[in-house]
């Protein structure tokens, strides 16, 4: 298993704090402005990272056309999430890390023409910031931050920039070919 990025412990700090705009609020309340924002901005794709946000869209009929999930919910094991998914990829991502495998998964669910569910063996936390880099311009990439609320991430040129530096930031631990 090639690892393409690892997290820095400075980086570790950093990536606590919100990549996007911070919606407060209780699962009802994020999941209404989030319809709300999606039904204004009509944006192309949505892609939800992590398996509490991912149950919420699901149970509020908003099916984003990638979901990344691992089942575990604050590093707990959980049920799988009973997802809308054309497509199941199972990747090995483990915590603090990017694989190339999960890296490549991303990619190819995001030029996929239906639904793709990524389920990592490990931790999928990182993985919104290949998901950011990648997706369509204007996409919404919509994860959880635990005890607050939900992040929208937009994906502008903008945005894509200051992912791209963050793993540029990462320990890239990528052997030369």
């Amino acid at each position: 298993m090639a690892i393409a990025y690892s997290l820095t412990p400075e980086l570790r700090i950093k990536l606590k704090k919100p990549i996007g705009t911070l919606i407060r609020g209780s699962f009802a309340e994020t999941m209404k402005i989030f319809k709300d924002l999606t039904e204004k901005e009509k944006p192309a794709f949505i892609i939800s990272v992590g398996d509490t946000v991912s149950k919420n869209l699901a149970e509020n009929h908003m099916f984003p056309q990638l979901s990344i999930v691992d089942n575990r919910v604050m590093r707990r094991n959980v049920q799988p999430v009973p997802l809308t998914a054309e497509k199941t990829i199972h990747v090995k991502n483990p915590p603090g890390t990017i694989t190339e495998e999960a890296l490549g998964a991303i990619q190819e669910a995001l030029k996929s023409n239906c639904r793709v569910k990524i389920v990592a063996d490990g931790e999928e936390d990182l993985l919104t910031l290949i998901a950011v880099l990648y997706s369509p311009e204007n996409a919404f990439v919509i994860y959880g931050q635990p005890y607050e609320g939900v992040v929208v991430v937009k994906a502008t040129p903008e945005k894509k920039a200051e992912v791209a530096g963050i793993l540029k930031a990462m320990k890239n631990v990528r052997k030369a070919k």
